[in-house]
């Protein structure tokens, strides 16, 4: 075999890949918000939730792409557990109908009065027209995904049958040396199928060699078929290895996705040939004929059937297996709780990211939206650690005469604020670090703009968390001075501040869980206004006080310093909420 026909035969298998990359990110930057609402609105039940995953999936040719939004979805309360396994079974049938694309690409004969790959070089000449026309340009990069896609098909068949793989005696001897009747055959080609995809990272590449060997009649097709089987758990062993490092709904989430395709191979073993013998009578596909039988144009004729065998089968054995556990979603649930249990460390407290993991989001479009909620988390985090200044300042309130229990309550507390001061330093840096590496990669003007107001909204968020701990120091520091108490006045004004100071924060969070078009943005400017106004009010008391000999100048500076900051606070609140509408920034 010449090493050239060897590197065209990768090539194609390249073209192909990519193709289908291009393809699937043009889509999902054309329809990935809308998508997004429907999978969260169309899966009031197990049954529509399957439905749903199905057409998300054949509309972006990507499960992976669903089973992320499906977890996002879970990790955000907007879905149950149940709710994502059913959309992941969905996503299984949907991922179908690449293998049916293929399958159309690679058949027919070389007297056919149509070659498909007139469709690629047409797709890439609108293509490129509507790229350069820029307002159209992701309709031009779907044409283009889907010229390589075909381009790579044709020249992979074409490949295929220069080989002559049928008369191949190396190729043929090797497929002859298995038994076809043997079930460790049927194994062994099912181990290769799932090592194939795991070493490829791709279950279309593997499909299209698939339908590449049995189409020219070299590899037998219950070969074929275990190869396909293998693909689909080689295809969950990626994603569980990915979703190692993520949190604990996304590990069951893929654990569950495994389940789904371990359970239907088992299952189909047991009726292996009859249900591919009943496939191959739909296609009118012939089992018994040999080559040595019939001859070589009749022989390769029926061979070429074998691409709908195999895509036939693909999509089937989904179909019944998704019918046979849609049933079973509870069980499942349940399966997958108990085999993956929450972790031991308090998740609120832990260092580590929770929404946005290493190598398990792909897709930039909607990396976005996996670190839309790390920043939605990261900002319940800051309202929480403003609830801890909050009783830090109740603790010293109380504690006139301090008592050894009430003193280690209060530097508990205090450690837990400074904790968090570095948990929200560290979230920081990731999400932004996260954020530029999104970046690099070939982004609509939309996605660009989001990450921008992402970056914005993460630095603000700090500040709110420095804040907190600025305002823990200081009382802190009043704390340590045994003799200096604010008078019952002064705390009255400093709880009625901080009280203000967490309805901005409630409004802020409501706005980064939610969707802005529902968001109030005047309820966020009038309560920033009732704090500016309530700060001027209480410094001009202050300096009253201090001259009638009230509290003395230290005790009015440290009040005033708390003040002050909830203050600050209430303008870094305002600059997430503008951030986060895309309105002009204020300054602080």
């Amino acid at each position: 075999m010449s090493i050239w026909i060897i590197f065209k035969l990768l090539g194609s298998l390249a073209l192909l890949m990519f193709g289908m990359k291009a393809m699937s990110e043009a889509l999902q930057k054309m329809a990935g918000p809308q998508l997004r609402h429907v999978l969260g609105a169309m899966t009031t039940n197990r049954f529509t939730g399957m439905l749903t995953g199905t057409l998300v999936t054949a509309s972006v040719q990507s499960s992976t792409a669903t089973t992320v939004m499906t977890v996002s979805f879970v990790n955000a309360g907007l879905l149950t557990l149940a709710q994502a396994i059913s959309v992941i079974m969905g996503a299984n049938i949907g991922t179908t109908l690449t293998a049916w694309i293929m399958a159309v690409g690679t058949s027919g004969s070389d007297a056919s009065p149509f070659d498909i790959s007139i469709l690629s070089y047409i797709g890439f000449f609108i293509g490129i027209v509507l790229i350069y026309m820029k307002k159209h340009r992701y309709i031009g990069d779907f044409l283009f995904g889907i010229g390589l896609l075909l381009l790579g098909l044709t020249t992979l068949k074409a490949t295929g049958m220069s080989m002559d793989l049928a008369n191949n005696e190396a190729v043929t001897s090797f497929f002859k040396s298995f038994d076809p009747n043997s079930f460790v055959t049927t194994l062994l080609f099912l181990l290769l199928g799932g090592i194939m995809t795991f070493c490829v990272q791709s279950s279309a590449a593997v499909m299209a060699i698939t339908m590449l060997l049995c189409s020219t009649g070299a590899m037998p097709i219950y070969q074929g078929i275990a190869l396909v089987l293998g693909e689909n758990i080689g295809t969950t062993v990626t994603s569980n290895l990915a979703a190692l490092s993520a949190n604990t709904q996304a590990r069951r989430a893929a654990l569950a996705h495994m389940f789904f395709n371990v359970f239907g191979v088992l299952w189909i073993l047991f009726i292996f040939r009859p249900f591919i013998d009943m496939v191959c009578g739909w296609v009118n596909y012939d089992v018994e004929m040999t080559k040595d039988s019939v001859s070589s144009t009749v022989f390769l004729a029926n061979a070429a059937k074998l691409n709908y065998v195999l895509a036939a089968f693909h999509t089937s054995f989904n179909v019944v297996n998704t019918f046979i556990l849609i049933w079973f979603i509870p069980l499942i649930e349940r399966f997958v709780c108990w085999v993956i249990k929450p972790k031991m460390v308090d998740e609120v407290e832990d260092f580590r990211l929770h929404f946005i993991t290493a190598g398990f989001m792909r897709t930039p479009e909607l990396s976005v939206l996996e670190a839309q909620k790390e920043i939605s988390s990261f900002s319940e985090r800051m309202q929480r650690m403003f609830g801890m200044v909050q009783e830090l300042l109740n603790l010293s309130s109380s504690s006139q005469n301090k008592d050894k229990g009430n003193e280690q309550t209060f530097n508990k507390l205090y450690s837990r604020i400074e904790k968090y001061e570095s948990i929200s330093d560290n979230m920081e840096l990731e999400i932004a670090q996260y954020l530029e590496s999104v970046s690099d990669a070939h982004l609509s003007d939309d996605t660009k703009a989001k990450i921008r107001a992402m970056l914005r909204e993460v630095s603000e968020l700090e500040s709110i968390g420095d804040s907190c701990f600025n305002m823990a120091r200081t009382i802190n520091r009043k704390f340590a001075a045994k003799q200096d108490h604010f008078i019952e006045r002064q705390y009255d004004h400093l709880h009625q501040m901080m009280a203000l100071t967490d309805q901005a924060l409630t409004q802020m969070n409501l706005l980064m869980s939610g969707r802005k078009e529902s968001y109030n943005v005047n309820r966020t400017f009038n309560i920033e206004n009732e704090i500016n106004n309530y700060r001027n009010q209480l410094k001009a008391q202050n300096i009253i006080d201090v001259n009638n000999h009230e509290y003395t100048y230290a005790e009015g500076t440290i009040y005033i310093d708390l003040i002050n900051e909830c203050e600050k606070l209430g303008d870094y609140v305002v600059n997430v909420v503008e951030a986060r509408m895309g309105t002009r920034q204020r300054s602080v």
